[in-house]
């Protein structure tokens, strides 16, 4: 299992935004980059620099996406009919941990996977531990009875901080959610604007 080594809001500081929309972000109050040197005046990116960061900025969205994982997703969207940036994001919103974390099961994508991997979710009534099984149309997604209590799952949600999209049919009651649907970018709620369509320039280099 990989496992990100560096605080999360590290990835917030480095792009200059909140990209999950969370309140405890710290550019909601430092809006400049980490580290003794994160208040100098920022370069213009280059086209390279621009598509990368678009690049850095979805993958570190999901989490603990490797890049081999991350380019196996360009790949696959590639493969498949229609845009390529809105295949990407399908895919995406396909993970499972993405799954729990849309279904408000958990506050962030990192407990997300962090709640698959120690076997306290299920598809479809069995268990599953991979955080990057992609689900399908009509999958039901269910935590465990010991899951079901827990605080943090139980705060995440009765939480008002977002909604769930309509891609997905969630009850809080049962702690149980049915993927209805592949979404497009626009059904997305990202607190940040993605940008799929440079990401494919970036591998299509």
């Amino acid at each position: 299992m990989s496992k990100r080594a560096e605080s999360k809001y590290k990835i917030d500081r480095r792009m200059g935004e909140s990209i999950w929309g969370r309140p405890k972000s710290p550019v909601n109050k430092r809006s400049y980059g980490p580290g003794q040197h994160g208040q100098r005046r920022a370069k213009k990116l280059s086209d390279y620099g621009t598509q990368l960061q678009a690049k850095q900025k979805l993958k570190g969205y999901y989490g603990n996406i490797t890049e081999r994982q991350f380019r196996r997703y360009y790949t696959e969207a590639v493969r498949k009919p229609g845009d390529t940036g809105e295949n990407m994001i399908g895919l995406l919103e396909r993970r499972l941990d993405a799954v729990v974390y849309r279904s408000k099961f958990v506050a962030t994508p990192f407990a997300a996977r962090q709640l698959v991997s120690h076997g306290h979710v299920k598809v479809n009534g069995r268990r599953v531990t991979i955080a990057s099984m992609l689900v399908k149309e009509g999958d039901v997604v269910e935590l465990t009875p010991r899951a079901k209590e827990m605080a943090v799952v139980l705060e995440s949600a009765a939480s008002a901080e977002r909604d769930v999209p309509d891609y997905i049919e969630a009850d809080h009651h049962k702690m149980s959610a049915k993927f209805l649907r592949t979404p497009k970018l626009s059904d997305v709620p990202y607190g940040a604007q993605m940008q799929p369509s440079l990401v494919v320039e970036f591998y299509s280099r």
